[in-house]
């Protein structure tokens, strides 16, 4: 079965396309990138504007042209907390079914929680014992943590990069000084610490792991590989090296930024209030490296489609009686084995 999976997010339209076969990983086939600019377009009152809207349903029409050029049976259409919370979401919504003849989906943060972990938890494996997950997006944080497939532990945020970018550093303008980072580290704390207080008051899985461009971004910057090596290459990111950064971002204006390392030109105005972020998860959690999954969201998506496609294949099970599904000898007791 080919299936497609198009996100909707603050900065861009990601439509990815994979073949799915029961017993192995989701095998790629195209993926399709559209700026959106969601979180530019839309005002202090939450609206996304006319212009963006139009952005938005002239990207949802290129993708789904692609889905039908690249035949895809099933097409999952979605978008994240840059369309879930706005203010005109409905409008929005509407517009997009209108022109583009597809239903745009939203799920909650903790449903994008559970899907971001089930594709951290494929891509490591059983062996890598309980894991512990953040995903940082344009308009929320993501925590989950647990030992299963599913989290025992999930949270959802409004801490996003772009976020708060647009809420707590949009008045000022960079160099941002020490006083701007510290009102930014107070709220993220001050949202934070209520969240996350009973996963700090207990020992951590060894398996912390992060996921989103933000964090990918930010390990690149902090010395991991580049993309060119691969999504196999093994990429942390290293706490003091991040606090090293910080000021240096800080004191950066987003063309600055975006000539650094793995920083694109699209979220270099918003890498400094992920990387502070990041910074203070970590030190919340008592992480001092994140270990960098390239799966997230989507794939979670197309993983639990697979589940499913796997689970409708499958014959169905005919109970056998007990005595006929064990094939072992009986064990003879040896007369000289016994013992008076």
């Amino acid at each position: 079965m080919r299936v497609g999976v198009l996100d909707i997010g603050s900065q861009s339209a990601q439509l990815r396309i994979a073949d799915l076969e029961p017993g192995l990983p989701p095998q790629p086939v195209a993926t399709v990138k559209q700026p959106v600019r969601l979180a530019e377009g839309t005002d202090g009152a939450g609206v996304i504007g006319a212009e963006a809207i139009r952005r938005l349903v002239g990207a949802v029409t290129r993708a789904v042209a692609a889905a039908r050029e690249n035949r895809v049976d099933t097409l999952y259409t979605f978008a994240t907390s840059s369309v879930r919370d706005a203010a005109n979401r409905d409008d929005v919504l509407r517009a997009v079914s209108a022109a583009c003849g597809v239903e745009l989906a939203t799920m909650t943060g903790e449903e994008e929680a559970r899907l971001t972990f089930l594709a951290a938890r494929s891509w490591f494996g059983w062996s890598a014992g309980p894991m512990l997950l953040a995903d940082l997006g344009g308009g929320t944080l993501e925590i989950a943590c647990g030992r299963g497939v599913e989290p025992a532990f999930a949270v959802s945020l409004p801490l996003g990069a772009g976020h708060l970018t647009r809420r707590l550093l949009a008045q000022a303008q960079p160099p941002y000084g020490k006083k701007d980072l510290r009102i930014l580290q107070d709220h993220v704390r001050s949202v934070l610490a209520d969240s996350v207080a009973t996963l700090a008051e207990e020992p951590l899985p060894e398996l912390r792991v992060a996921t989103s461009r933000t964090f990918t971004q930010l390990a690149r910057l902090t010395g991991a590989p580049a993309a060119k090596a691969g999504p196999y290459a093994v990429r942390t990111l290293d706490r003091a090296e991040l606090v090293r950064w910080i000021p240096r971002l800080a004191a950066m204006t987003p063309a600055e930024r975006a000539q650094l390392p793995g920083v694109s030109q699209s979220r270099a105005a918003q890498i400094l209030a992920g990387a502070v972020v990041a910074d203070v998860v970590m030190d919340l959690l008592r992480v001092e490296r994140f270990t960098v999954c390239p799966w997230a969201l989507r794939e979670g998506i197309f993983l639990e489609r697979l589940g499913s496609l796997a689970r409708s294949l499958a014959p169905p099970k005919r109970a056998r009686p007990l005595s006929t599904s064990l094939t072992a000898a009986p064990v003879r007791r040896s007369r000289r084995a016994v013992r008076h």
